[in-house]
């Protein structure tokens, strides 16, 4: 029976992280981890449900994004999106008129993985497959299919990533939870300490806002976890080029394994300046959580600006953008190390990495993907996480769906959290 698309709900959904400064970092010192929260229904009765995550104020705009690209989904069938997913992503994203917002990137792009999500989800869950599953089971005719290789050719033809091939097995993380900016000594250690006895063996800190305080940071967590376990240091663009290489010199004798975002996520020729000065130091360069679009990630890719490629789940646009970055980076052969956390950005994730390995890289060597131990039990199937490692979700669709609970209470303004928040707030 075909699933006719007859409604699209979104809502604006806020978590008070702020409070505890969960989440901080040199540029982001104070967020609310957040999403726009999309439902789509049939008139089969079935639901999809997607997200995009952000970090407070401005995700009422995305919701106002995302109404405006409804239209473009209310009315259409499933089996008419899928039959030609790549004709429907172009739809979204190319539009005569929406496209001047964009195109493919902002918040424009935000609200199109809000909506690609729920129908990627909703496709998954009428096939009864967990969304990693849906993909590996499709043919390589099928799954490229889904990609709007437009702007790309000059790196990756649609004739090359026919040429992939599969196999099977599990996927590594590694904890940003230790050491969020804001956190005091005393709490990083404790928090070190727990991620140790749970088998952590891979460990990012947030540095950018005083040279001396990362330097005791980072010498107290390498201190702590010894000198063959993995440090990566991430400092959320706050740098120029000649500071970052500046700043992160000094901080080689930590070891870290990569530099995260050292400046502005748009300068390619920057990233990779600084890749070239860090390499003889044995440090990478990462970056990609607030890369716009495949286009930009083929750039860094070909200016060899990046040795790892961060994918995120919500800033491209949805499932069918990451295939064309997984692919790229394959072909580049550039590690994937995707950035997660946020709200649902891990339950999202965990299905990109699973298909990446399995079907796409089939290598393990310096791959590993972020974990942060955040706001999972708002979801009706919440990442599972043994011994530091992503277990394969079982459960159909993309792991979006919210508690219900948790959507009211948390919907920004007028939900139970925040209108208590807010009647406290100093006039």
């Amino acid at each position: 029976m075909p699933q006719k698309i007859v409604k699209l709900t979104v809502k604006d959904v806020r978590f008070p992280t702020s409070l505890g400064q969960h989440g901080s970092d040199a540029m982001h010192t104070d967020p609310d981890y957040s999403v726009a929260y999309v439902v789509i229904e049939t008139d089969g009765g079935m639901k999809g449900y997607g997200l995009t995550f952000t970090v407070g104020r401005g995700t009422e705009v995305v919701v106002c994004a995302v109404k405006a690209l409804s239209g473009f989904v209310v009315g259409k069938t499933l089996e008419e999106i899928v039959g030609d997913f790549r004709g429907f992503y172009r739809l979204l994203t190319s539009d005569g008129q929406m496209r001047w917002i964009g195109p493919e990137k902002g918040v424009i792009q935000l609200a199109t993985a809000a909506v690609l999500n729920a129908v990627w989800d909703l496709w998954a869950r009428v096939e009864g497959k967990p969304l990693w599953k849906l993909l590996v089971d499709m043919s390589p005719e099928q799954l490229v299919s889904c990609i709007d290789f437009r702007y790309i050719t000059d790196a990756l033809t649609e004739q090359e990533a026919l040429e992939e091939q599969m196999l099977t097995e599990g996927y590594p993380a590694y904890t940003t939870s230790c050491a969020w900016l804001g956190y005091s000594d005393q709490q990083l250690t404790q928090l070190c300490t727990d991620a140790l006895a749970s088998g952590w063996s891979r460990f990012k800190v947030k540095v950018g806002a005083e040279l001396e305080d990362d330097e005791r940071r980072c010498r107290l967590i390498r201190q702590m976890i010894g000198p063959d376990k993995t440090l990566m240091i991430d400092a959320n663009q706050r740098w120029d080029v000649g500071e970052a290489i500046s700043w992160v010199t000094s901080l080689a004798p930590f070891r870290p394994l990569w530099i995260e975002e050292p400046t502005s996520p748009d300068d390619i020729l920057g990233h990779a300046t600084i890749s070239k000065a860090l390499a003889p130091l044995g440090i990478g360069v990462a970056s990609g959580e607030q890369c716009h679009n495949r286009v930009m990630f083929k750039q860094f890719l070909q200016a060899s600006a990046l040795q790892f490629v961060q994918i995120d789940s919500c800033r491209l646009g949805s499932v069918n953008e990451n295939l064309a970055v997984l692919l790229m980076a394959h072909k580049f052969q550039v590690p994937v190390c995707p950035h997660a956390g946020g709200v649902g950005l891990c339950e999202l994730v965990q299905h990109l990495i699973l298909f990446d390995y399995i079907s796409v890289s089939a290598d393990l060597n310096n791959r590993m993907c972020e974990y942060v131990d955040h706001l999972h039990e708002h979801f009706t199937s919440p990442v599972v996480i043994r011994n530091a490692h992503y277990l394969p979700p079982k459960d159909p669709g993309y792991s979006c769906e919210m508690l219900e609970s948790s959507v009211e209470t948390h919907q920004f303004p007028g939900g139970e959290v925040w209108a208590n928040l807010l009647a406290k707030a100093p006039e």
